[in-house]
C-alpha cells in the first residue's frame, strides 16, 4: 500500500480525492485533512495567510497516524503567492514539521509539465487576474513558458466548488492557446476529476489540473508508479506514471 497525505484548505472540490482513489483502483490511499483556511479569498493577503506554516503543521500529526508516506500542500494559490523561493521554504518547513517528503501542488505542475516533455503551456484560472499573474510568475520561474493566462475573476473557493461540468469545459475552451503543449487549470478547489477524458478530447491537448496533479507529485516523492488512463495524459503511460 501506497499512502499520500493530503493538506487540503477548507472544503470545496475534497471529493475529487476518493475519486482519484477508486479509479487508480490499487493499493493508493488518499487521507486527507482540512486546514483552516482563515478568510475564503482569492487575495493576496488572505492567501499567504492560508499557507502560513503553523496551519499547515497543525494538520501533519493526523496524516502520520494515518500513515503517510508523504505530504503535499493541496493548494496552488496558497503556494505559488509566496514565489518560487518562498514556496521552496514552505514546502521545506512541511517536510520537516512532518518528517516526510513533502511538496505543494505549485511544484507537482511544474515538475508535470516537464514529466510531459513540454515547455509552452496556457493557464485557464479560476482566480482573478492579478492572482493568475502570480502562478504565470512561478511557471517561469521554473523554466516554463506561459503562452497566456486568462483568469476568471472568482473570489472564494466556495464558488469555484459549485462549477460543474459545462463550466469547467467552458473555462479550458476559452482558456486555451494553440501554441500551448499543454493547458493548466491551478485550483485545486475546482473539480475536475470527473472530467478529464473530455478536458483534454476539448481542447486536443495533455490537461492537468490542480487535484490530478497533486496526487501524482505525492505518488512521485515515494517513487510510487501509477497507471490510470481515466485520469488523463499524466497517468496514461506506463513508463511516466
Amino acid at each position: 500500500m501506497t499512502t499520500v497525505g493530503l493538506l487540503y484548505p477548507g472544503h470545496s472540490a475534497e471529493d475529487d480525492y476518493p475519486r482519484l482513489e477508486m479509479l487508480f483502483d490499487s493499493d493508493i490511499r488518499l487521507p486527507l485533512v482540512h486546514t483552516d483556511i482563515g478568510e475564503d479569498a482569492h487575495r493576496v493577503d488572505a492567501l499567504l495567510e492560508m499557507g502560513a506554516a503553523q496551519r499547515l503543521a497543525d494538520g501533519v500529526e493526523e496524516l502520520r497516524m494515518a500513515g503517510a508516506e508523504s505530504v503535499v500542500w493541496a493548494c496552488t494559490s496558497g503556494s505559488f503567492v509566496y514565489g518560487w523561493d518562498g514556496a521552496h521554504e514552505q514546502a521545506r518547513r512541511l517536510a520537516m514539521e512532518a518528517g516526510l517528503p513533502a511538496s505543494s501542488t505549485s511544484f507537482a505542475f511544474a515538475h508535470a509539465v516537464q514529466a510531459l516533455g513540454a515547455r509552452r503551456v496556457a493557464v485557464a484560472a479560476t482566480y482573478p487576474d492579478d492572482v493568475a499573474g502570480y502562478f504565470a510568475a512561478f511557471l517561469k520561474a521554473a523554466g516554463i513558458e506561459v503562452v497566456s493566462t486568462r483568469g476568471s475573476g472568482i473570489i472564494t473557493a466556495a464558488e469555484v466548488g459549485t462549477w460543474g461540468r459545462d463550466e469547467v469545459l467552458a473555462l479550458a475552451r476559452e482558456g486555451d492557446h494553440p501554441d500551448a503543449q499543454v493547458l493548466l487549470l491551478p485550483d485545486t478547489a475546482l473539480h475536475t476529476v470527473a472530467y478529464l477524458p473530455e478536458l483534454e478530447e476539448a481542447v486536443g491537448k495533455p490537461v492537468l489540473t490542480a487535484n490530478q496533479v497533486t496526487v501524482w507529485e505525492g505518488l512521485r516523492l515515494v517513487e510510487r508508479h501509477a497507471w490510470a488512463p481515466k485520469l488523463g495524459t499524466l497517468f496514461a503511460s506506463r513508463e511516466r506514471a
